[in-house]
């Protein structure tokens, strides 16, 4: 069946923390943070906000601009590396919270990458008869995961929630026309959280060792994702059978400005054709490219018809 986007929305919360703010709390500049990773600020959760209360939100907005429901939609995919709970999902939460009664609900966890994976599992449920309505939700809480005395992660994370539905379609040729997912556990070390599971369950000792915090290897995570993103835009681009030129805007993960600018180069495309919102909410990991389509729909970048690329990078090197 053909699929589309029937409705879109995010939410951030409402503190802003910005690099000058930063500055009194760690050993970094405003120019330096700029110039290296082109965030100016990010946002920060409540103490009584949690993942499943920002992805409600944005999955209220975007059933909102659907005209449906909540028990119009079918299955509930949360994509979130930091969950409420281990158990139960945040889509469970997130389920209650909208009013759903009948939707099956899930988590998947592909970090940075969640939201992709996310939408192309929903879009394959309607794209095979298996649901009519799916809710598509990227959330996360970063910020209370971070070490604020390690400037090397501390300055990109933020928080927030972006959200679609996707729908069956009576229009021929809608929904996802090429798909590159991959997997390289050789990073799987890259970016981690070394406690927490059932490896290294949690203790006062990890937690004295500061093992419940986002590590990060900056230097090998930028030149792996600087290839990785490039080769994963034109192996969709080129399974949909289309060129780089026709793509009307691409949404990527928004990890770092120059990687954006890398990609654009490695396909030879102006910075126009890439849609950046990363100065204003730093990396959101699997909530970025939701929180960027709905900005990119509302300021009138996005039309019915369009062709887009949704191109991300996360830890356990997903792509």
């Amino acid at each position: 069946r053909s699929v589309r986007v029937s409705g879109w929305g995010s939410y951030v919360p409402e503190r802003v923390l910005s690099n000058a703010d930063l500055e009194r709390l760690v050993d970094t500049s405003d120019e330096w943070i700029r110039t290296r990773t082109g965030i100016r600020e990010r946002r920060v959760a409540a103490p009584h906000e949690t993942t499943a209360t920002l992805a409600a939100i944005a999955a209220k907005r975007a059933l909102a601009v659907a005209g449906l429901a909540p028990d119009d939609i079918d299955v509930i995919i949360v994509a979130t590396l930091t969950p409420d709970y281990p158990m139960p999902s945040t889509a469970a939460l997130v389920k209650e919270a909208v009013g759903n009664t009948t939707a099956a609900a899930f988590d998947i966890a592909a970090a940075c990458s969640g939201f992709v994976f996310a939408y192309a599992t929903a879009d394959s449920y309607v794209r095979s008869g298996l649901a009519r309505n799916v809710l598509v939700v990227g959330a996360e809480l970063l910020t209370r995961f971070l070490d604020f005395d390690d400037r090397g992660t501390c300055i990109l994370f933020g928080d927030g929630a972006g959200a679609v539905v996707l729908s069956a379609s009576p229009e021929e040729g809608g929904g996802m026309a090429g798909l590159e997912m991959a997997t390289d556990p050789d990073g799987a070390y890259m970016i981690w959280m070394p406690s927490g599971g059932s490896k290294s369950p949690p203790s006062s000792e990890t937690s004295k060792r500061g093992e419940h915090f986002i590590r990060m290897e900056g230097r090998e995570t930028y030149r792996y994702a600087t290839r990785t993103l490039a080769a994963s835009a034109l192996a969709a681009i080129e399974r949909a059978g289309w060129t780089p030129e026709e793509v009307d805007l691409f949404i990527p993960h928004q990890a770092n400005a120059r990687i954006i600018e890398a990609v654009a180069k490695g396909l030879k495309l102006p910075m126009d054709k890439m849609f950046v919102n990363i100065h204003k909410y730093g990396n959101t990991s699997a909530a970025s490219v939701g929180i960027a389509l709905d900005e990119a729909v509302r300021e009138g970048r996005v039309k019915a018809g369009d062709k887009l690329v949704f191109v991300a990078f996360g830890a356990g090197f997903t792509s």
